[in-house]
């Protein structure tokens, strides 16, 4: 598969811990309900999953924020939950709410009878990621992603967000051999599912652990980083020759951080809990790290927003050889966020970056 000579290409460059220019950025949920044009796009679309399944909007959903903001890198506009509906769970979104599924997965029959789905069945979303590597003509890399075995699994058990998890921690401590099925299931179809997404044209990967910060010590490695490893050990490497770099994102994960280092990513995403200055001391040269912006403080004023930046960048620090910091958010950005936030960050991040790698000083990436 043919596509356009990438034209910047200081966000794999950063993961890959070599060095860059600047400091790069992109943020989690940057095509979203923050801007305009992506609610008249959902509205064209009559609902998230029409939006989500149709490559053509996907397509123009993740290009919004690119033609407003100077980012690096383009994620694909899809939702970490396909993988559970492609299982026959039944995905909606109602206006307003969170996700659910008509069917959950709790009992010994329901798990015994699910399997890893046909990814031909996923084929509208690596149709979306081909078209939108064409549609970027080369502009900035697009990332790909799944959610981790756990997420997926507490989505499943529970059948749409909750707050305290009480029915995936039942089976975690009533049946713990249940949750391993479910896991094992899920594990192999998230490395089909991004691997598929690689060879469609996905440039880098994202493993998105948002739960699995909910769970015990000892339970968070037993059951959830364990199976986000086993994704890992089976993933693509390369395509056509060139490094396809993958990062794991745990929300709530920053106890353990060491500890998720060494499951074999080429990066780490943070939270805004975490102290970069002490996660860099921590990792030491293994991974990159990415993040890690409290997502709050965009509804500050823009030289506000330019302030926390700023702190960001020094947080992190001299980058040696051998580092790399992509700088994102610590989790999604928030669909109430005024874009004039995203535009003075964006430029902050790369204007201080810059001069201060320039000056051979701190905070270049």
């Amino acid at each position: 598969m043919s596509f356009p000579e990438l034209q910047n290409d200081v966000f794999l460059r950063a993961l890959q811990r070599q060095p860059v220019p600047y400091t790069p950025i992109w943020l989690m949920r940057q095509a979203g309900r923050y801007l305009a044009e992506y609610k008249e796009a959902r509205a064209r679309a009559g609902s998230f999953m029409g939006l989500a399944t149709n490559p053509d909007l996907a397509t123009e959903v993740t290009l919004q924020p690119l033609e407003r903001f100077p980012l690096d890198a383009a994620i694909l506009f899809s939702d970490i939950l396909t993988i559970p509906d492609a299982m026959g769970l039944g995905l909606s979104f109602a206006q307003g709410e969170g996700p659910r599924f008509a069917k959950t997965v709790r009992d010994e029959a329901a798990v015994q009878a699910l399997t890893v789905p046909d990814m031909g069945s996923l084929d509208y979303v690596f149709r979306a990621v081909t078209q939108i590597r064409h549609a970027l003509s080369g502009r900035v890399p697009l990332i790909g992603f799944a959610g981790s075995p756990f997420t997926l699994a507490c989505y499943m058990v529970e059948g749409q967000g909750s707050s305290d998890y009480r029915t995936i921690k039942t089976m975690l401590y009533q049946r713990p051999d249940l949750l391993h099925r479910i896991l094992e299931v899920n594990a192999e179809a998230v490395a089909q599912y991004l691997n598929a997404q690689i060879d469609a044209g996905a440039q880098a990967v994202m493993i998105f652990d948002s739960w699995g910060g909910v769970l015990a010590d000892g339970a968070f490695q037993a059951f959830s980083l364990d199976y986000t490893r086993r994704v890992l050990s089976q993933l693509k490497r390369e395509s056509n020759g060139v490094a396809v770099p993958s990062i794991v994102f745990t929300k709530g994960g920053g106890m353990w951080l060491d500890q998720i280092a060494a499951v074999g990513s080429d990066a780490v995403g943070v939270d805004w809990t975490v102290n970069l200055q002490q996660a860099r001391q921590r990792v030491g040269d293994r991974v990159a790290l990415q993040g890690n912006l409290d997502p709050m403080a965009l509804f500050a004023s823009p030289e506000q927003v330019a302030a926390e930046a700023r702190r960001v960048l020094d947080d992190f620090g001299t980058v040696s050889p051998g580092a790399g910091h992509v700088f994102n958010l610590g989790h999604g950005i928030s669909q109430f966020t005024p874009p004039e936030s995203v535009v003075a960050l964006v430029a902050e991040v790369h204007e201080y970056s810059a001069r201060f790698h320039q000056a051979g000083g701190a905070n270049q990436a």
